[in-house]
């Protein structure tokens, strides 16, 4: 029994918590922590060890969590106290989680509920039924994660906790949301906020609000959504919560975005990303691929670009380091916002040269067959085909007039021309993209034999994915129109190209050979689309 100074103490460490003020909230745990030491009170001073263990975590300071913590579960094992050993495990299975040890937090959460169990005390069993439906969720088992979420908050009712059951109602609301299952997620996100007005919680109030934004973004109600995210951001801001900002921050941006306000957007993802940046990883990933989209619809592309680059190696370097299943699908996801984006970007340079639409397209097609049959990896694919689509993209800052001349080139116009791959590895440059396309960019008009331009390599020194996208670039050129000459058929193009064969990879061009019969019908198909009457 805890002696009635010290349970004063307490209470008011525990509403100074409540309202999201650490440094209070740590101050009177460590004068009930030292009053209990004067009265020779165990319990006040496990107590008061543990609450302050939790008070660090919540605050930040996982260092400091972690000694005080460790040492609460150490003495209330040896002295039997199971409820605050639970309490104390309970805690250190979320720095475990938090650091990426997500088999290590299951064995600590699991140790800790069985003191709890032990002591039938269920206000700590439903919490750490919750943590472990964290876990389940970041595995990607959603049936087991509602299950413990359920399990947790019958526990937590039952023990009449306030504040648990509104983080629990808040986690079921993410759930829910996850699910796709928008009334029950609404719902539990209300009931959340209820409890927690009613029980004075600003903490877990800020952190709803901040969630139920996705909600009403998912349900295509952005005035609402802007309501909510003021409520989580104003609460954040005031307790100085930097992530809860941050996550916030990211919903203004994605409200601008959505509403048409691309300048508001870009700088409020702008200053999210300055808040998770080295210590908020998936924040930081999901608010750089939000920024993407905000700068392709500007037509800022290469800028787009480098945005998915930093996402794409932030949710890779957490692939390495945690289980989180759905970080694969995020990866999946970025890759076809990649691709989309070089697409619209190829599609562009296209614009300028009316005889080559869609010759961005048709080539990345033609190259990632041979590719495929050259042996390039199903991964790497990704990125071969944004190589492909990006091939001629120094073509932008080429005059039209040069692009779409009728007759032969000049001997400077023809230097204009022929500086494009240079220009395009150029404005590339920039973007350190997780397979290097850039070869393909600057070498896809050198030869084989050395006469090519702009560097004059051959052989086995021009990168093999510039050796098999020349083949398809080539093809593609002869078989549609040009300013200066008819189109081919696919079997006179494959005349010509056997006539200048020592310009080419002879593997790389016995292999095209091969899947020759497959390219003809795709060939066909654009001519007769372009030419349906079949003129030559």
């Amino acid at each position: 029994m805890i002696t009635p100074p010290i349970t004063e103490v307490l209470d008011r460490a525990s509403r100074s918590e409540a309202s999201g003020e650490w440094d209070s909230a740590a101050q009177s745990y460590d004068t009930a922590f030292r009053q209990a030491i004067r009265a020779g009170d165990l319990v006040g001073l496990l107590e008061s060890v543990t609450r302050l263990g939790h008070c660090f975590r919540q605050a930040g300071d996982s260092e400091a969590a972690r000694d005080v913590l460790q040492l609460a579960a150490t003495v209330a094992a040896c002295t039997g106290d199971d409820m605050r050993a639970a309490r104390a495990l309970n805690g250190i299975g979320i720095l475990l989680q938090s650091a990426g040890d997500m088999d290590g937090a299951e064995r600590t959460y699991l140790e800790a509920r069985e003191h709890g169990l032990r002591d039938g005390y269920r206000a700590v069993v439903g919490e750490i039924e919750q943590n472990l439906g964290i876990l389940d969720n970041i595995r990607g088992d959603l049936v087991a994660a509602l299950e413990h979420y359920n399990t947790g908050l019958a526990h937590l009712r039952a023990a009449g906790h306030l504040r648990g059951c509104a983080s629990a109602l808040n986690n079921l609301g993410i759930l829910y949301l996850s699910m796709g299952r928008l009334d029950e997620a609404d719902a539990s996100f209300a009931e959340a906020l209820a409890i927690c007005e009613r029980g004075g919680d600003i903490v877990t109030a800020g952190a709803v609000h901040i969630n139920r934004t996705e909600l009403f973004l998912a349900l295509d109600q952005p005035d609402r959504a802007r309501a909510s995210c003021d409520e989580g951001f104003e609460i954040a801001s005031r307790l100085g919560d930097q992530p809860r900002r941050g996550e916030a921050l990211k919903f203004y941006g994605i409200i601008y975005r959505q509403t048409g306000k691309l300048h508001l957007a870009e700088i409020h993802l702008t200053q999210a990303i300055d808040i998770a940046r080295g210590r908020e990883p998936l924040l930081e990933a999901e608010t750089q691929r939000e920024l993407a989209l905000v700068l392709r619809a500007q037509s800022r592309n290469r800028e787009a670009l480098e945005a998915l680059n930093r996402s794409h190696a932030l949710f890779s370097a957490l692939q390495a380091k945690t289980a989180q299943a759905d970080i694969d699908e995020r990866i999946s996801k970025l890759e076809s916002d990649f691709l989309s984006l070089v697409r619209f970007w190829g599609e562009s340079i296209e614009a300028k040269d009316r005889y080559t639409s869609g010759h961005c397209e048709r080539v990345a097609d033609y190259a990632c067959r041979l590719g495929t049959e050259a042996g390039i990896g199903e991964r790497e694919m990704v990125w071969f085909r944004m190589g492909a689509f990006l091939h001629d993209l120094g073509k932008t800052e080429v005059a039209e007039e040069i692009l779409n001349k009728p007759g032969r080139l000049t001997d400077e116009e023809r230097a204009a021309m022929e500086r494009h791959p240079l220009i395009g590895d150029e404005m590339l440059a920039p973007v350190e993209f997780p397979w290097d396309i850039r070869p393909m960019v600057r070498s896809h008009h050198e030869r084989w034999d050395g006469r090519g331009y702009p560097d004059g390599l051959s052989g086995d020194a021009i990168p093999l994915s510039a050796r098999i996208l020349r083949i398809a670039d080539v093809f593609d050129a002869l078989t549609t129109a040009r300013s200066y000459r008819r189109r081919l058929t696919p079997e006179e193009a494959l005349v010509i190209m056997e006539e200048d064969e020592g310009s080419f990879d002879p593997g790389i061009f016995a292999l095209f050979k091969r899947v020759f019969p497959e390219l003809v019908g795709r060939a066909r198909q654009v001519q007769a689309q372009v030419d349906p009457a079949g003129v030559a």
